[in-house]
């Protein structure tokens, strides 16, 4: 039974109590700081290089794969510009119509 107490607080990372003593959950460490990462920019793929170690990959799949997924990361960003282009479109469209039937409304 000691030895599953034991266990079960190194998993959950806290420290040594006494049996006597409750185990105080109001004091959590903060958790380390979250560098963010910005999104991958197809030349950023392209440009990438692996070390090239005994019994590994083929240098030469894996360039083209990489080419492949720039490639593929070139045209979803496009798509995902003229998407959101359409969408300030549609909204602007939207509120116009609104506005025109809002002025109708009032001057019945």
């Amino acid at each position: 039974m000691a030895t599953m107490r034991s266990l079960i607080r190194r998993l959950t990372h806290r420290p040594s109590s006494s049996p006597h003593r409750p185990v105080s959950h109001h004091h959590k460490p903060a958790p380390p700081p979250i560098r963010p990462r910005l999104p991958l920019r197809p030349g950023q793929i392209r440009d990438r290089c692996f070390p090239v170690r005994r019994r590994g990959l083929d240098p030469v799949e894996i360039r083209d794969f990489l080419h492949r997924v720039a490639d593929e990361l070139t045209t979803a960003q496009t798509a995902l510009v003229a998407v959101q282009e359409e969408n300030v479109r549609i909204k602007k469209a939207l509120r116009e119509w609104q506005s025109a039937q809002s002025a109708r409304h009032h001057y019945r």
